[in-house]
């Protein structure tokens, strides 16, 4: 009996599609054909941001294919996917990441599904292209970071540096400054005189 593994948080959008640029390398180096990112559109999808499509020549192919995907992402990124579905036929492979789903189609069920065509509303992307999305995402948010490092926080009290050599304006501060301090002795004798 195999227990599902527990559900993953879903990840914000960056992460999301740091996990879609690992999986669409995998399906590059493992010569996947025709590898497509489509990102969904919120209203329409519902259920997932982007979905990575490739191809494969054969089944033997395909499962490489998936099987890489799924030790690449869960070695790297500790992320395992939700579930998996026709590895044994291996016309059509199907890795639901929740935020994202990878589809592996033998070349003439990617053909004869047209998965692309059913999802009009997407914006289909190259991996080269998203590499370069994504490149420019990240670089606008270390940015945006390295600025707000850069602002003081507000309601924190300003310190001023003190400069060395520079002498203070108070002459009563300054004599206090000057004077060497009274040992306990020396305290109690100029009292005893105050007295008398």
């Amino acid at each position: 009996m195999s227990t599902a593994p527990a559900p993953q948080p879903t990840l914000s959008k960056p992460q999301t599609r740091i996990l879609v640029q690992a999986a669409a390398a995998v399906c590059e180096e493992k010569k996947g054909q025709d590898t497509r990112i489509l990102e969904l559109d919120p209203i329409d999808s519902g259920l997932s941001d982007f979905f990575l499509v490739t191809s494969a020549a054969n089944d033997r192919q395909a499962i490489a294919i998936a099987d890489e995907i799924e030790l690449r992402l869960k070695r790297n990124f500790g992320v395992y996917p939700h579930s998996v579905e026709g590895r044994r036929n291996a016309a059509w492979i199907l890795l639901d990441y929740v935020d994202f789903v990878v589809h592996v189609f033998q070349a003439e069920r990617r053909a004869f599904y047209d998965i692309e065509r059913l999802r009009k509303s997407a914006r289909p992307l190259t991996p080269a292209e998203f590499d370069a999305e994504l490149k420019a995402t990240l670089a606008e948010k270390t940015r945006a970071a390295r600025k707000n490092a850069a602002k003081p926080r507000s309601g924190s009290a300003k310190s001023t540096p003190v400069k060395k050599g520079k002498e203070t304006k108070r002459p009563a501060l300054k004599a206090k400054m000057a004077s060497p301090r009274k040992t306990p002795a020396q305290s109690a004798k100029k009292k005893d005189r105050r007295t008398r």
